[in-house]
């Protein structure tokens, strides 16, 4: 069952987003506070996050900052700022989603159950014969079944949405996506930060794969594709 931590310091919102998710069926808990969700997410290990920017101790942002990419579970943020920058700065940080407040109800248990259904992907890849769920493309070795990436033989730690955007670019070398296109199968809906979300996270992949990273190419005008690095 997919368990989700909501994290608002105003009790209100906190247990009414947090009463809608327990209709759908999920494990939910609360916090309070940004140090609150830091030890709730090491107790509770949710899935998913629904996060506050605006809060006492630590915002959102710092509870970002903080995590380490092992522990991170997928991000949804709640802001009253509707600003560009401030969105880009949560997608920057590591966070999967955007929402600004006010907000309905439908809408954040459509974002929560779209990121929840990125979690159980290593469930549907078990079901898979054992290399059907392993992707080599140059130096990268892609395990579906346990979320797993290695560069040149070394671990790397993403994003849940930064491994959903390189598993679809590595299982399909020299396929052309749109950044459109990848909004929609990576984020699963249409996401409010716009295509600007799709370059945020290319950026942030193509830094950590190092050596490796022209193994994302740009095709000027279109989107992202992956490609063999000649050895």
């Amino acid at each position: 069952m997919t368990k989700v931590l909501v994290v608002d310091d105003e009790i209100s919102i906190s247990s009414a987003v947090a009463y809608a998710l327990r209709r759908e069926g999920y494990t939910v808990e609360t916090a309070g506070d940004g140090q609150e969700a830091l030890e709730r997410v090491e107790s509770f290990d949710p899935d998913v996050m629904v996060l506050d920017v605006m809060m006492p101790k630590l915002s959102g942002y710092d509870v970002c900052r903080k995590l380490e990419e092992r522990q991170r579970p997928a991000i949804l943020l709640l802001t009253v700022k509707d600003d560009i920058v401030d969105k880009v700065l949560g997608l920057e940080l590591g966070a999967d989603d955007y929402m600004t407040k006010p907000f309905d109800m439908r809408e954040i248990i459509a974002r929560v159950k779209a990121l929840s259904r990125r979690s159980r992907t290593p469930e549907a890849a078990g079901k898979q014969a054992p290399e059907q769920h392993v992707i080599r493309i140059s130096g990268l070795t892609m395990n579906l079944l346990n979320r797993t990436i290695h560069v040149e033989g070394k671990p790397l730690e993403l994003t849940p949405k930064e491994f959903d955007l390189m598993a679809l670019l590595a299982r399909n070398p020299e396929r052309v996506y749109s950044r459109e296109a990848l909004l929609e199968q990576v984020w699963d809906m249409d996401f409010a930060g716009g295509t600007r979300t799709v370059d945020i996270h290319v950026q942030r992949l193509r830094k950590k794969l190092g050596n490796q990273h022209d193994v994302i190419q740009t095709v000027y005008g279109i989107g992202y594709k992956s490609t063999e690095i000649p050895s």
